[in-house]
């Protein structure tokens, strides 16, 4: 995209319009997801029958279609006419002139020319991350009754700060309002952990409004998510052409509420009115109110807005030419200079973005200006402010501490059977703020007090044994060690901002006597430490989630040549001990040990047949059914991704056998 718009490769009389196509690479399976990808997120919807289908009436689709055509320089055009495609399978392929390149294993390439060459591995090894381009800093954020925290300004192509996005704060619950490139990072510098998050407001399929999503997919919960049907339509097919799942999958990963078009939709108290606002994919603009005394006060996000001059430029009237009526700008010009609070507007300006001089006679309260990476310059500085990542409005105050409030939901959680004035002895401990970067628990240290994580992210690291795992709100740091007097088993280190209720060994260890879960607890935290080594169950699973799952295991040993049984019920096996071969036909494709998992494929699709597993030497092995993790995105995620792996090795040997 950068090659195409930025670059002007695809721009009509641009000078780099020269005929050169920008070119992907790759196997075939993935070259034929990233050409769906690139279409769908060039165009959203590409017919009126699928507008319609979004719940738009005919007479509007068409009138959406003609605008969607005219920002498409009047042609929808297929990926191959937009970019080349390599397909890189055996044998070398040229790339251009005289430069060949060839895979040498999984994500792992050679590129020749002449007498040079350069291998590129593009695996990520364990526990490495991308990086993001930018340093954000650590901001400590206040849940407000309603608030606006500003969590991005820049465009899709800002190196220097996260795309343009806002966190709203309703009645202490945090709602996203998209999700850019490297979300995590801004969330992680927010103090906020994926798991915190109730629910995301979607305006379009833009990647630097949408890029983020596969991040919400790996939560320990479904995540909300609010979105027109008609928005939700393009954001499913692009979200379905890049990780290659099936449109109806995305309800196994989000919890889906639509929007209706132009009225309050009332989301438990926090109200949100989606208007239409024309741009090359289906796009909303959204207005978000809630009532306090004197009336409601409002903010407006407006993501991705044409401006004015362009969109005149695009009037007509004739139903046969693509274009805007004069009767919808009209309807979209009054919209977007609709007086509020607070709004944000896009000034990235070109022809899909909004500009600030648009605004000059609006008569909101106060105006931000957003979406673009470059300086402001004085007449915008006249117009709207500017605002940075961690900065926030405040459009009605808390007058509770809602952290402890949440905290009480997961003390019920995680001891469903203890007493409520018992919960609250627990919550009567210190909240306590803590930097980043701070250890909590040393490995090795003997801890006397635990931390229940109420908000922000920490890791635990055993260096030696290569465990380094992220936990978000409802983990415990310390249990096992402060429970039992031992030592702690590795450490634990704040990587944001952090509140956790400080509470002493002796305190916790009387409040499991006194409502009878000692030896209960005891128990079980075997299984749940076990669980946390994991790579599977070990990132971004709470305490309660992970408790849960201990409870459905059940054990088995296996003997050495054995198949394990993936006919029979959908579960899981996930190796304590001992050694598995996983095959693909004849061909040995892999080797589990202690902490690996196998039957991904039956959970998934509720079958099996492509893969199995033999025991190498005898294996102790838990079984965990599909129904206990069926609704946590981050372990279906990771078990598709594992999935692809195999596959995509076992199709590797094929190939080269």
């Amino acid at each position: 995209l950068q090659m195409l718009y930025r670059q002007g490769m695809i721009l009509p009389n641009h000078p780099n319009n020269t005929g050169i196509r920008p070119m992907i690479i790759g196997s075939e399976d993935q070259v034929k997801a990233q050409a769906e990808y690139i279409y769908t997120g060039n165009y959203g919807l590409t017919s009126v029958e699928e507008i319609v289908n979004a719940g738009i009436t005919e007479q509007q689709a068409e009138e959406m279609m003609r605008i969607k055509l005219r920002f498409a320089f009047d042609k929808i055009l297929k990926t191959d006419e937009l970019i080349e495609m390599r397909v890189i399978d055996d044998k070398p392929v040229e790339i251009r002139n005289g430069v060949y390149i060839s895979r040498k294993g999984l994500n792992i390439y050679e590129i020749n020319y002449n007498n040079d060459s350069v291998m590129v591995d593009l695996n990520l090894s364990a526990g490495e991350e991308y990086e993001a381009a930018y340093q954000l800093g650590f901001h400590e954020i206040k849940r407000e009754y309603f608030s606006v925290i500003h969590s991005g300004e820049g465009d899709g192509w800002d190196i220097n700060r996260p795309c343009m996005g806002s966190i709203l704060t309703f009645q202490g619950k945090i709602y996203l309002i998209d999700a850019g490139p490297n979300i995590l990072h801004s969330l992680r510098a927010l103090g906020i952990g994926v798991n915190e998050i109730e629910g995301i407001f979607h305006t379009h399929a833009h990647d630097d409004h949408f890029n983020g999503m596969t991040v919400l997919m790996r939560s320990d919960h479904k995540i909300k998510y609010y979105a027109t049907p008609l928005v939700r339509g393009s954001v499913v097919k692009k979200l379905s052409a890049l990780i290659g799942l099936k449109e109806e999958n995305f309800a196994k990963y989000f919890d889906v509420y639509d929007l209706k078009f132009d009225i309050w939709n009332n989301i438990e108290g926090l109200e949100v009115m989606p208007v239409y606002s024309p741009h090359p994919v289906e796009t909303s603009i959204m207005f978000f109110r809630a009532l306090w005394e004197g009336g409601f006060k409002t903010y407006a996000h407006l993501a991705d807005i044409a401006s004015f001059n362009v969109l005149t430029k695009m009037i007509t009237d004739d139903r046969r030419k693509n274009g805007i009526s004069q009767k919808y700008f009209n309807k979209v010009k009054e919209t977007y200079l609709t007086p509020v609070d607070i709004k944000k507007i896009d000034i990235g300006g070109g022809m899909i973005h909004g500009l600030a001089e648009d605004f000059k006679g609006d008569k909101s309260k106060r105006i931000i200006l957003s979406h673009t990476e470059a300086p402001l310059t004085d007449s915008q500085k006249e117009i709207g402010d500017s605002a940075s990542l961690g900065m926030s409005d405040v459009l009605i105050s808390a007058q509770q501490d809602y952290i402890k409030a949440f905290a009480f939901q997961y003390m019920q959680m995680f001891f469903p059977t203890a007493p409520a004035h018992e919960l609250r002895m627990l919550l009567n401990c210190p909240a306590v703020n803590i930097n980043p970067g701070t250890i909590l628990i040393r490995k090795g240290d003997a801890n006397n007090q635990i931390f229940f994580i109420l908000s922000g992210v920490i890791e635990f690291i055993v260096h030696e044994l290569g465990i380094q795992h992220k936990l978000s709100s409802g983990s415990l740091a310390g249990e096992l060690s402060g429970m039992l007097g031992t030592e702690a088993r590795g450490t634990y280190r704040t990587l944001s901002y952090v509140k956790a209720l400080r509470i002493p060994c002796s305190l916790y260890i009387e409040f499991l006597k006194r409502c009878g879960l000692f030896d209960i607890v005891k128990q079980n935290i075997g299984i749940r430490r076990f669980l946390q080594n994991t790579w599977l169950f070990g990132e971004l699973v709470s305490c309660p989630v992970k408790g849960t799952i201990a409870q459905t295991m059940r054990s088995e040993t296996y003997s050495e040549g054995q198949f394990l049984p993936t006919n029979g019920k959908r579960e899981l096996f996930l190796i304590e001990d001992g050694e598995i071969a996983i095959y693909s036909g004849k061909q040995k494709i892999e080797t589990l040990s202690s902490g690996d998992f196998f039957g991904e494929e039956n959970i998934i699709f509720g079958s099996a047949g492509l893969l199995m597993a033999k025991v190498i030497k005898q294996t102790k092995i838990h079984h965990i059914p599909s129904e206990a993790i069926e609704n946590i995105p981050i372990v279906q995620w990771k078990l598709l991704e594992t999935f692809e792996k195999r596959i995509r090795k076992a199709r590797h040997h094929f190939v080269f056998a």
